[in-house]
């Protein structure tokens, strides 16, 4: 992911303009992907993959069942959203829901990254976006981290920026300053150049098939993480260009085009839905949500312009789950910066809410009526709030962050402090250790090893205690 945070990873560039699709009979369709220059890239083989079980961390290969499926990959095979192993590590999503954990959780957004040299080795041959469409590309990209360190979660190696592709947007990697779009949103009547109905199957059909593959891959070794960028987040990129640090663009349209600018965000909510359903259809047991720009909005436009959105997409996506009989997953908001909505997040229908590092534990775990005393102060000692403070979450969603990833710059002995200074904050129950933001490229693997593993051990030392 680049800077900032939207994304699960690194970013590069390409534009398909569309699918052709055969089937060979065997279950697996050949595809023809129709390019911008009206060039035809052909795919329809997964390739042989590295066994997921090297390394420390990584899922173990010696059943008859998972060296099957290896074969049916190296054949060529399309894998189907069926069968998957059992799964042997369900501490993410217990936790997710609310149930009783013996250790915290603990996974890192951006954790498959350019801080790991083999992600790098990977990526060389390939532009970003071309990764993207590769199945087994992102499956083993996400795949790494688990060989490295023993996380509780994988989130499938994708970009939020795929979801405008979806709607016919070009994004290209331009060098030194990333992710950039040949013909951004500028007038209203730009808006009309966008696919008005996406086919999600058809135009992001090659995440789907990153999922299956990924699920069958894991082995059962831990669960795997679907996400989408928010509707505000991704109108702002739309309309920008690419990164901003004021998003003065974007924002004037909320301003000069209200009407225009909510029609831009249903678009995106309808295609983020059905786009989330599809990635749990494909094997995806939760989901993700990034509003990583909540914070170049103030509470009113939050309210107005991105609230109703995030809303809206936890109550379709569980909706439609229902209807087509798929699992119910748990769904995760991470908006960025918006403390001064975490009331409101908590209550917008999903199971859990991710912090960024700018709130204190304390603060985002109050209820009605509590708040964390000032620094000075005791950390056992509380005040009394008005029950309309905002910065509270309460007790029934499952809180995850967000130490800053800044911190893992720091040694070994100092990040063993911070995580459990951080774990008593939060407490061990209802809680998923994270960042605060994701990995960045120059960060040392062993540091993040480091940043796992005193997870682990403090939470189980705090539970064994308590």
């Amino acid at each position: 992911m680049a800077a900032p945070v939207p994304c699960t990873e690194d970013r590069g560039a390409e534009q398909d303009g569309g699918v052709r699709s055969s089937g060979d009979g065997t279950g697996w369709r050949h595809t023809e992907r129709v390019g911008q220059d009206g060039g035809v890239r052909k795919g329809g083989t997964y390739g042989k993959m590295a066994a997921p079980g090297a390394g420390r961390g990584g899922a173990s290969g010696g059943s008859r069942g998972a060296g099957k499926r290896r074969r049916r990959m190296e054949d060529g095979e399309r894998l189907l959203p069926k069968g998957f192993p059992k799964l042997k590590n369900d501490t993410f999503l217990r936790a997710a829901r609310g149930e009783e954990t013996e250790h915290t959780p603990v996974w890192c957004m951006r954790q498959a990254g350019r801080y790991l040299p083999e992600f790098r080795e990977t990526r060389a041959a390939q532009d970003f976006f071309a990764t993207c469409r590769s199945p087994k590309l992102c499956c083993e990209l996400t795949l790494q981290p688990l060989r490295r360190f023993p996380l509780d979660a994988a989130i499938i190696f994708s970009d939020i920026l795929v979801v405008p592709q979806a709607l016919g947007m070009e994004v290209v990697m331009v060098p030194g300053k990333g992710p950039t779009f040949t013909e951004p949103i500028k007038e209203v009547e730009d808006l009309l150049k966008l696919r008005q109905k996406v086919d999600v199957a058809a135009e992001l059909g090659y995440v789907f098939q990153a999922i299956t593959l990924t699920r069958h891959s894991l082995e059962g070794k831990v669960p795997l993480i679907g996400f989408s960028g928010a509707p505000w987040t991704l109108m702002s990129y739309m309309i920008e260009g690419g990164g901003s640090t004021t998003m003065a663009k974007a924002k004037s349209w909320l301003y000069r085009h209200p009407e225009a600018s909510h029609r831009l965000l249903r678009l995106l909510a309808d295609v983020v839905t059905d786009y989330l359903v599809g990635q749990v259809a494909a094997g995806a047991q939760a989901l993700q949500v990034f509003e990583s720009h909540a914070g170049h909005l103030g509470p009113e436009q939050f309210e107005d312009f991105a609230l109703p959105y995030i809303r809206n997409i936890a109550r379709a996506v569980k909706s439609k789950l229902k209807e087509e009989a798929l699992p119910l997953v748990p769904m995760i908001i991470f908006a960025k910066d918006a403390h001064y909505a975490l009331r409101d997040l908590a209550n917008a229908g999903y199971e859990v809410v991710g912090l960024d590092w700018t709130i204190r534990p304390q603060e985002a775990r109050a209820t009605a009526g509590t708040w964390l005393s000032p620094a000075s102060a005791p950390r056992t000692t509380t005040h009394l709030l008005p029950p309309c403070c905002s910065a509270q979450t309460g007790k029934d969603v499952t809180l995850q962050g967000n130490l800053d990833p800044c911190a893992l710059y720091a040694p070994k002995e100092k990040i063993g402090e911070l995580v459990k200074k951080m774990l008593e904050g939060f407490g061990t129950q209802r809680y998923i250790a994270n960042l605060g933001h994701g990995l960045y490229p120059d960060m040392n693997p062993e540091h993040v090893g480091a940043f796992v593993e005193a997870v682990h051990a403090h939470s189980r030392h705090i539970n064994k205690h308590s």
